[in-house]
């Protein structure tokens, strides 16, 4: 039986993705540090991960563009050049190599980061500026929250 050429190659929950057509795709991704802990506060740490990110182009042909780095995870804008290795591929060595690099630092045995990623494929510039408020009012939501804990500990405490 010949295959309908005009048919989706993907699940009917997916079919959305037949017209998905991006030349030169943007990525969102967000990582998190096993069991969420609260160990990317250190400016020390931040350079290593800024490091692996500065030579992600050379290693594995992505870009690396803005970026957030909060306690317990990370947000990050990248790109893939002509000849990228994958997605995947690119993510897990900078995992690789961040957690090497901070496992030493913080004199601690792995893991660093949970197993899997997020990513998000941004279709338009208007998807960019939204994921990109997002990320910026990450810190912001973060301290509010936090704010909010403490007087609530405060205002419940006896």
């Amino acid at each position: 039986m010949e295959r309908d050429p005009n048919a989706s190659i993907y699940p009917p929950h997916l079919g959305r993705l037949d017209e998905v057509w991006v030349r030169n795709p943007v990525y969102f991704i967000t990582t998190c540090v096993s069991g969420r802990r609260s160990l990317l506060a250190d400016p020390c740490i931040a350079e290593h991960l800024c490091h692996e990110w500065r030579g992600a182009e050379t290693r594995h042909g992505w870009l690396i563009g803005r970026y957030v780095i909060m306690p317990d995870h990370v947000h990050f804008f990248a790109v893939p050049t002509d000849g990228a290795k994958g997605l995947s591929t690119m993510v897990g060595r900078w995992k690789e190599w961040t957690a090497k690099a901070v496992l030493r630092h913080i004199n601690q045995t792995s893991p660093l980061w949970q197993h899997r990623f997020f990513d998000h494929v941004l279709r338009s510039r208007t998807s960019y500026a939204e994921k990109w408020n997002y990320v910026q009012q990450n810190p912001v939501r973060r301290t509010r929250e936090t704010i909010r804990r403490l007087a609530l500990r405060r205002t419940y405490s006896l």
